[in-house]
């Protein structure tokens, strides 16, 4: 039936491939160069592979070549999305970011076009130096030298509890500040 063709959106970050469904695998498969070196963020949750790149501070302007691909078809999750990052690895701080919004995630890292190592995120019962609290009135957002705390009442939905005041945060007040 003309104009009942269903699309898939992969969007890259110099340009959008849409590919329509029903065509031969030839014309519907897209091809991502691999990486040399660098790090692939794959299982990110469909739709929150623009929160990631935020809370990275990638901006585009690092001169490195950045994929990103979301909402592939996933047979795990229904979609999910994919980051690649050439000539950047990660640190444990980035990846408790990451596990913060994207608790499935798993980080590759790649030297000389080989995956040499594979984790996925695991968030931390306690999160430090990562986050502020919410609540303006809590002593870690004062002039003292109290650095913020947190403990994971929850992973799903995500929930945070500030050590000091016990203020409660959402993913949307962690979002709110990247």
């Amino acid at each position: 039936m003309p104009g009942s063709c269903s699309l898939k959106f992969f969007i890259l970050v110099w340009g959008i491939a849409l590919v329509k469904e029903g065509l031969s695998l030839s014309e519907t498969e897209l091809r991502v160069s691999k990486i040399k070196n660098g790090t692939v963020i794959d299982h990110i949750s469909g739709g929150h592979a623009l929160d990631v790149v935020k809370i990275l501070g990638i901006t585009g302007k690092e001169k490195k070549v950045i994929t990103i691909a979301i909402n592939v078809p996933s047979r795990r999750f229904k979609t999910k999305d994919i980051i690649k990052i050439e000539g950047r690895e990660l640190n444990p701080q980035e990846v408790h970011k990451i596990a913060l919004l994207a608790p499935h995630a798993t980080i590759n890292i790649v030297r000389n076009y080989k995956v040499v190592e594979k984790q996925r995120v695991k968030l931390p019962k306690i999160i430090e130096n990562i986050l502020k609290c919410a609540n303006p009135a809590c002593i870690s957002n004062s002039n003292e030298p109290v650095q913020a705390k947190f403990y994971v009442e929850s992973e799903e939905p995500l929930l945070l509890k500030c050590h000091y005041c016990g203020f409660i945060m959402e993913k949307k007040d962690i979002l709110e500040q990247f």
